[in-house]
């Protein structure tokens, strides 16, 4: 299978054109799956609050395509750092049912692959600059192949966010979030700390302790920077570090995708939906201004060859005027230098 060959299928009429043009995108593309197969499907249902998001009939659309080609398939998605909608997975999972992610909609289970409590993980290798493993939700063994299916739209550290994207924070587990984010350090909120003790039971070197007033406290000499007191903490009473050098962030981005890729590739197809191109990530709620119009669709066999294609359609402009300043394009030089194209 040519990797790096796309389909672009146009489309910037109403619902339903849209709706024609994913169809016939997915008649295009060679299914590297076989009968018998099970394939998870990795979206974004949005935040609560985010109007933006890919409304659910994409998603039940590919689990038809599939369906006829005797395919099985369950749609999945991991939880996520801050308060809001998708904090853990019950009330992601509200969420995806408040969007119209249900299983009776979609005709196929909706799974939290880092489990209820976000502790459903796995390490892959990764032997990159920044990170020897990154942790991802543990959702390998119940698939044997994978859709990506990715909003393009853009993002406040990424400058754009398409199947790169989806790979890495999409599959990553809070504590590898937090990790593409910054080096963590963690500072505690003792006015929303329930002392419940999570911190010091997953801190893995033992850098979170019990203080004398009964409250936690953190040993920075012995704290290793792995966010997992972050990413798990229950009551978000940590305080999340976001400050890092920007095109850092765009290498650890890199980094987790092409450990994710290493994982699925050869079994997954990878779809981009250049519709309802806003400014802002769906991980943030409201009606983001859009800052291009509608295209199509994006199919292809590769993430990076993917969103490259997906910026030559709706070009540069629209994302350096979102994000004036993002240096996005080390992406694709950082995704050249470690090899993931």
């Amino acid at each position: 299978m040519p990797h790096r060959r796309t389909i672009f299928i146009p489309s910037a009429g109403p619902a339903e054109a849209h709706r024609t043009a994913f169809c016939d995108l997915l008649a295009r593309l060679e299914s590297p799956y076989k009968k018998g197969d099970m394939v998870g499907i990795k979206l974004h249902w949005g935040e609560r609050g985010n109007l933006r998001f890919l409304p659910p009939f994409f998603a039940r659309a590919v689990v038809s395509w599939l369906r006829d080609q005797g395919v099985g398939a369950f749609v999945f998605d991991t939880t996520v750092l801050y308060s809001g909608g998708r904090r853990n997975g019950a009330d992601s999972l509200r969420t995806a049912a408040e969007h119209g992610f249900t299983e009776d909609y979609l005709g196929c289970p909706v799974v939290i692959a880092d489990g209820m409590d976000g502790r459903d993980l796995v390490d892959l290798p990764a032997g990159y600059r920044h990170f020897q493993t990154v942790q991802v939700g543990d959702v390998f063994e119940r698939a044997s192949g994978f859709f990506i299916l990715s909003h393009f739209k853009g993002h406040l550290e990424g400058g754009f966010g398409g199947a790169i994207k989806n790979l890495s924070m999409g599959f990553a587990s809070r504590a590898q979030k937090q990790r593409m984010h910054s080096d963590a350090r963690p500072a505690l909120i003792r006015e929303s700390c329930t002392r419940c003790g999570t911190c010091v039971e997953v801190c893995p070197s033992h850098a979170a302790q019990w203080g004398e007033d009964a409250y936690p406290c953190y040993d920075l000499e012995l704290c290793i920077g792995c966010a997992q007191c972050i990413g798990l903490c229950p009551e978000v009473a940590l305080r999340l570090c976001w400050e890092t050098d920007e095109a850092v962030f765009q290498e650890k981005l890199v980094e987790t995708a092409a450990a994710v890729w290493r994982a699925i590739r050869g079994k997954t197809l990878l779809v981009n939906a250049l519709i309802n191109i806003c400014s802002e990530c769906d991980c943030m709620p409201g009606l983001h201004p859009l800052i291009a119009p509608d295209a199509g669709f994006v199919g292809g066999y590769h993430p990076v060859a993917l969103d490259r294609e997906s910026l030559k359609i709706i070009g540069s402009c629209p994302v350096d005027q979102a994000h004036p300043g993002i240096p996005w394009k080390r992406q694709f030089v950082y995704a050249g230098e470690i090899g993931f194209l």
